[in-house]
């Protein structure tokens, strides 16, 4: 299905991705691997590897198998903080990889210049309007704006918010808005306002395609918005990243984790550094016991807060499909409301 009435909102994007529909795959650790990321672009769209923490070989295997199952374009999202971050960037040019998304904050020297002197579009995350134009400077191709409502590590301000500062502003390069998109006609209404594009996350990990174990499906199934919540820290001096997810025991229990190693730094028992480790570390291996395993009572449940709007598994062909429909019809829906005028 060709989205021909939002061709003329979306082209730039579209272009800019070599895909059908400007509608980018999140990339999630453990989920955004080669099956989704070729279901994605096969259906249109455009999935993106989420690298996270692989070894470039590990990254090269994932990005050959996905070659197998997919001759439409797809990108890969690199951690710039990354100890391995040029070697990724390499074994991604070895394997003509055209895109890298590269997250986590402003990539250390060179690596831009290092994703297109192989010949691959190079596509950053921005937070407000100077951050984007130094990236752009830099010869970044295109921008994605993240809201807090996004699920995993999440920002402070809202996607609305960020919208309506930075995309009349950035006109350079592609802007793609991510972070709550659930329905078309929330697309929709980015595209209007200048988006070249969208990037969704929560939405899809009920695809088929998906390798999610069911219960971590089903959990997202239940779930309304008001479960995505961001992670608590309950001390200033122990700072904890946000990171939104669905409540469950594991969070609950990580609040009363911190209140007892605090106790033991007061008490004398741990240094400050040391407390803080026990506290980071207390999720690690989480997210993979969710979402692999299907712990999800212990394990992290990563959602955005369109978590409410996924109401069953579908396939990602119909997924996206089903995203077009809706903004087509607000579009139709307009057209005929301009007409009764």
């Amino acid at each position: 299905m060709k989205g021909t009435r939002l061709d003329h909102l979306w082209r730039r994007g579209c272009e800019f991705l070599g895909a059908d529909y400007a509608i980018m795959g999140g990339a999630m650790s453990w989920i955004s691997e080669r099956h989704l990321v070729a279901a994605l672009s096969n259906a249109g769209g455009f999935g993106v590897i989420a690298c996270g923490s692989l070894s470039p070989e590990l990254l090269a295997a994932e990005i050959e198998a996905t070659q197998t199952l997919t001759a439409r374009p797809f990108g890969v999202n690199l951690i710039t903080m990354h100890p391995q971050l040029d070697a990724l960037i390499d074994t991604c040019g070895r394997l003509q990889v055209g895109h890298v998304v590269l997250a986590g904050g402003l990539p250390p020297a060179g690596a831009i210049a290092r994703v297109r002197d192989y010949g691959a579009k190079v596509m950053c995350f921005t937070p407000t309007v100077p951050f984007a134009r130094k990236l752009i400077r830099a010869g970044v191709g295109a921008i994605v704006i993240e809201g807090t409502e996004a699920g995993g590590h999440i920002g402070p301000v809202a996607t609305g918010v960020l919208a309506q500062e930075i995309l009349p502003q950035i006109r350079e390069v592609p802007v793609f808005v991510a972070g709550g998109i659930g329905r078309g006609e929330a697309i929709l209404s980015f595209l209007e306002m200048g988006a070249a594009g969208v990037q969704l996350g929560t939405r899809f990990v009920c695809a088929r395609e998906c390798v999610a174990h069911p219960n971590f499906k089903q959990a997202f199934i239940r779930a309304h918005a008001r479960d995505a919540v961001p992670s608590v820290q309950v001390d200033p001096n122990f700072p904890v990243i946000p990171v939104r997810a669905l409540t469950n025991k594991g969070t609950r229990r990580f609040v009363e984790f911190q209140h007892e190693v605090i106790a033991r730094f007061r008490a004398g028992e741990l240094d400050q550094k040391s407390a803080q480790l026990e506290i980071e570390h207390f999720w690690a291996g989480a997210l993979r016991r969710a979402v692999i395993d299907g712990d999800v009572d212990n394990g992290s449940l990563m959602a955005g807060q369109s978590v409410g709007m996924v109401e069953r598994e579908q396939t990602t062909a119909e997924i996206i499909a089903e995203l077009i429909a809706q903004a087509e019809a607000a579009l139709a829906a307009r057209t005929l409301a301009e007409a009764a005028q």
